[in-house]
C-alpha cells in the first residue's frame, strides 16, 4: 500500500469527526420498511389518479427495416379504447438517457431492433389497451439485420475520449515476448438484463401547461430535462416524482419511452395516463449489459510477478448509441505490471440498446480477469491468493497515482482465515462426497469510486427536529435510512427526529442512484449542510466551533449543555450542502475492494452445480449502515452466482428477437440457488473519497463473485469453462468418471 506521506491530504470534515450520537454505522432498520410492508409506499403505477387511462405500447415485430403503414381501425374498435397514437412527431423510437442530447429522440419509424416502440394505445383499462395494441396492423419493409455480430472482427476501436479509454503503457509486445511465463486465453460473457422487480412504469398528469410525471427512475436531476427536451417544452414545466423505486440495477438511469408516451397521451386525451411496460417489452425497451469477448494475457517473471498485463475486449452496441461497456475498468489499477495493453473495440448490431447495468465494466471484466488470474496461478504453481499478493501494487500501475484506502490484502487474509482456505486441495477433482465433487475458489472484487456533484438542504426546526431534502432516490438500497443517520449523527439528534424527503425533481439536485456514487455523494452534501448549521449553533452559544458537541438534542460547549430548542429561540436554521469532486479526487485513485470465497458441489453424474457457501470481505471506507450495506453486498453476490450459472439472454440470429425475454426462460438465481452467505467489513474511513468518508457499496458485491464460483467449479472438477455462463452441458464432457 502507498505510504501515508505519498497520499494527498485535506482537512477532515469536523461535523462527523466530532459526532458522538452513535447512530451512524449501526445496522439501523430501514425507515421506509413499515411503509413498504403495509402498502403505504406507492410506486409509480400505483399512485392514485382520478379518471386515469391506461396505455400499452405497440412494438415492432421485425428486427430491422421500416414501417410502411399502420392500420389502427381494429384497435380503435376495441371497447374501451380512447386513442391510438402513432403519428405524433415526438414519439420516441427508443429510450433516452438523462445525459443524452435531445436529438436522441428519433422521428419516423425506422426499425433498429425487434421490440422497438412504435406507438401507444390508450384505453379505460389496461386489458383493453393491451388488446388494442395487439390489433394494430403494421406493414413493414423488412431490412437486412445484423443480428450476429462478429466480436472477433470488431467494427471500430473505442476512442481515447471514451469513459474508459484505451491504455497502452510501455512496450507490451516486447515485455510479453521476453517474459518467463505467458498466459493467453479468451473468454466470453452474454447479454444480461437489469430486470428489476418493479416494472418500468409512468403516470403522467397535466395541470394546464404543467406536467407531473410519476415514474420509476433512479435519477431525478436529468429526468425532467430529458422529458422537457423530448416534448419540446420548458423544463420548469416538468416535475418528476420517484419517492419509491422497486429496484433499478442501472436500467432505470434512463427515462424510458413509456414516460414520453404517457405524457403525450395525457396531453392528447386531457386525462391522466398510466403506461407500464410488460416484462417482455422491458427486455427490448430497457438497455441491457452487452455480450463481450475478452482476451486476457498475463506475462510474469520466474517468481510470478507480472511484467505485462493485457485485457483486450470487444463488445456490442447498436447504431446511434455511444455507450461502450467499460470492460477493462476494474483492470486498470488492480494488479501490477509495468507493460499494459487495455483496450475495448465495438461491433454494431441490430440489438436493443446496451447501457450501464449494475457494475458496468467490472461485472463482465472480472468474470474473465479473475478466472484468468486463478488459471495463471495454477500454471505457475502458486496459490491464487499468493499470486495476487505478489502482484499487489504500491501505487497505480497505470498512472502512478497513490491509492486512497486500499485494504485488499487484509480482505484476502481475513477471508482466507474465516473460510478455511487452508483446507482447500489445490489439485482439482480430488475431494468427493458420494457423487458430488467439492471445490473452493476465490476472486478479488473492485469497483471504482466517484464523487458526483450533489446538493442537499437540511433544516433544523424550532422543535429540535430536522428535515433533509434532496432529489436523491431510494431504489431499495436504504437511502432514506442513511440520510437520516448522517443528519442525526451530525446534529446530535435521535433517529426519530429526522425526516427525509427525496425523489422529487423540485428538490436540490443530487447524484441519483447509480455507479455506486449515490450514497457517498448525497450523504456528503447532507453532512456539509449540517456543518453549516453546527457553525451557526456555535455562534449562537458564543463558542468556538471546535469546542461544540451536539448530542441528544442538546448543544454542549463552554461547560454548558443547552437544548437546541432553547438555542434556536423560535427560529429554524437552514443550510444547503454542496458536495463535488475536489483536487484530491484527481490526485489519487479511489476504489472499493473485496475478496470473494466460494465452495461448490458439482454432481459427477449430471453436472449440476450447487453453491454451498460464500464469504465476502470488503473495504468500502466508512460503513454508513451495516445492515443496508450488508444487504447490498449480499445481493450483488447472489447476482454473481446467477451471472456465472444461469443468466444468458439469447438473441435469435435470424430475426433479432430474444428467445428468452421473461423470467420463465431468462434464469436468475432463486432462493434455492443462494447458499448461506457471510459478509464482513474491514473498515477504514476514507477521508479522500468524499466528506462522508464512504466508498461505493452497491456494485462491489457483484464484481468478482461469479469468478469465485467458476474457480471453485474448476477446483471441484478440473473442467475450466471460459464461455459463460457455466452450464452443465459445458461440464459434462470433462467430468471425471464416477
Amino acid at each position: 500500500m502507498a505510504d501515508q506521506e505519498q497520499r494527498p491530504t485535506r482537512d477532515r470534515l469536523t461535523v462527523l469527526d466530532r459526532a458522538v450520537q452513535h447512530v451512524l454505522g449501526k445496522g439501523v432498520d430501514r425507515t421506509d420498511g413499515p411503509a413498504k410492508v403495509t402498502g403505504e409506499a406507492r410506486y409509480a403505477f400505483e399512485v392514485p389518479a382520478d379518471d386515469a387511462l391506461y396505455g400499452c405500447l405497440v412494438t415492432a415485430t421485425i428486427g430491422a427495416g421500416r414501417v410502411e403503414a399502420m392500420d389502427c381501425k381494429a384497435a380503435e374498435a376495441v371497447p374501451g379504447v380512447v386513442a391510438v397514437i402513432t403519428d405524433d412527431p415526438r414519439l420516441p423510437a427508443d429510450m433516452v438517457t438523462s445525459m443524452q442530447a435531445p436529438d436522441a429522440w428519433r422521428l419516423g419509424h425506422d426499425i433498429h431492433f425487434f421490440g422497438q416502440a412504435l406507438g401507444v394505445v390508450v384505453a379505460e383499462s389496461w386489458e383493453a389497451a393491451r388488446e388494442g395494441a395487439a390489433r394494430v396492423a403494421v406493414r413493414y419493409a423488412v431490412g437486412e439485420g445484423r443480428f450476429d455480430p462478429d466480436l472477433a472482427a470488431p467494427d471500430e476501436e473505442v476512442p481515447a475520449t471514451a469513459f474508459v479509454p484505451p491504455i497502452h503503457k510501455d512496450d507490451f509486445d516486447d515485455a510479453w515476448l521476453n517474459a518467463e511465463f505467458q498466459y493467453d486465453e479468451t473468454f466470453s460473457t452474454p447479454i444480461h438484463f437489469p430486470a428489476a422487480m418493479e416494472p418500468h412504469a409512468t403516470l403522467a398528469v397535466w395541470d394546464g401547461d404543467a406536467l407531473t410525471v410519476h415514474s420509476s427512475l433512479q435519477s431525478m436531476a436529468g429526468s425532467a430535462k430529458a422529458i422537457a427536451s423530448a416534448l419540446d417544452i420548458d423544463v420548469e414545466r416538468v416535475r418528476t416524482l420517484s419517492p419509491f423505486v422497486g429496484g433499478g440495477f442501472g436500467g432505470k438511469t434512463s427515462v424510458g419511452s413509456e414516460a414520453i408516451y404517457a405524457a403525450i397521451a395525457a396531453r392528447e386525451t386531457g386525462r391522466p395516463v398510466k403506461v407500464i411496460q410488460s416484462r417482455r417489452q422491458i427486455a427490448y425497451g430497457v438497455h441491457h449489459r452487452p455480450a463481450t469477448r475478452q482476451r486476457v494475457r498475463i506475462a510474469t517473471d520466474r517468481n510470478g510477478r507480472i511484467v505485462a498485463l493485457g485485457h483486450n475486449n470487444a463488445t456490442v452496441q447498436r447504431d446511434g448509441r455511444n455507450f461502450v461497456e467499460p470492460v477493462h475498468f476494474g483492470t486498470i489499477h488492480l494488479y501490477g505490471g509495468a507493460a499494459r495493453s487495455l483496450t475495448t473495440s465495438l461491433s454494431r448490431a441490430n440489438h436493443p440498446t446496451s447501457g450501464a447495468v449494475r457494475s458496468p465494466g467490472e461485472a463482465s471484466g472480472t468474470m474473465a480477469l479473475e478466472v484468468a488470474m486463478d488459471e495463471a496461478a495454477e500454471r505457475l504453481g502458486l496459490d491464487p491468493i499468493e499470486f495476487r499478493r505478489r502482484n499487489e501494487p504500491q501505487v497505480s500501475p497505470t498512472n502512478g497515482k497513490p491509492f486512497g484506502t486500499r485494504k485488499l490484502l487484509q480482505c484476502y487474509d481475513e477471508g482466507a482465515s474465516a473460510f478455511g482456505w487452508n483446507r482447500r486441495n489445490p489439485n482439482p477433482g480430488q475431494q468427493r462426497e458420494g457423487d458430488w465433487l467439492i471445490g473452493m475458489g476465490m476472486a478479488a472484487a473492485v469497483r471504482g469510486n466517484f464523487t458526483v456533484e450533489a446538493r442537499a438542504t437540511v433544516r433544523l426546526e424550532t422543535d429540535g427536529s430536522a428535515t433533509v431534502e434532496t432529489d436523491m432516490t431510494d431504489i431499495g438500497t436504504g437511502t432514506y435510512t442513511i440520510l437520516m443517520q448522517i443528519v442525526a449523527e451530525a446534529l446530535g439528534l435521535p433517529a426519530e427526529q429526522v425526516k427525509v424527503v427525496i425523489g422529487d425533481s423540485d428538490l436540490p439536485a443530487s447524484a441519483g442512484s447509480g455507479g455506486s456514487f449515490g450514497a457517498g455523494s448525497s450523504t456528503s452534501a447532507a453532512a456539509l449542510a449540517c456543518e453549516q448549521i453546527a457553525q451557526t449553533i456555535a455562534a449562537k452559544m458564543g463558542a468556538a466551533r471546535e469546542n461544540l458537541t451536539l448530542q441528544d438534542g442538546h448543544a454542549i460547549a463552554e461547560n454548558r449543555r443547552v437544548p437546541l430548542t432553547e438555542i434556536l429561540g423560535g427560529e429554524a436554521v437552514e443550510a444547503e450542502g454542496h458536495a463535488k469532486a475536489g483536487d484530491h479526487t484527481s490526485a489519487h485513485v479511489s476504489s472499493s475492494y473485496g475478496a470473494h470465497f466460494a465452495e461448490v458441489a458439482v454432481n459427477a453424474v449430471t453436472g449440476e452445480v450447487r453453491v454451498r457457501r460464500m464469504l465476502g470481505v470488503f473495504d468500502v471506507g466508512r460503513v454508513l449502515n451495516r445492515k443496508t450495506a450488508r444487504s447490498q453486498l449480499l445481493g450483488g453476490m447472489v447476482w454473481g452466482i446467477g451471472s456465472m450459472l444461469h443468466e444468458d439472454a439469447i438473441i435469435d440470429k435470424r430475426t433479432g428477437q430474444f428467445v428468452n425475454p421473461d423470467f420463465g426462460e431468462y434464469h436468475v438465481a432463486a432462493h434455492a440457488d443462494a447458499p448461506p452467505i457471510e459478509v464482513r467489513f474491514i473498515e477504514e474511513i476514507d477521508d479522500l473519497a468524499n466528506e462522508a468518508g464512504a466508498k461505493g457499496v452497491g456494485e462491489l458485491g457483484n464484481s468478482g463473485a461469479g469468478a469465485a464460483v467458476a474457480n471453485a467449479i474448476y477446483n471441484a472438477t478440473g473442467v475450466r469453462v471460459r464461455d459463460f455462463p457455466v452450464t452443465l452441458d459445458k461440464l459434462l464432457a470433462g467430468l471425471p468418471p464416477v
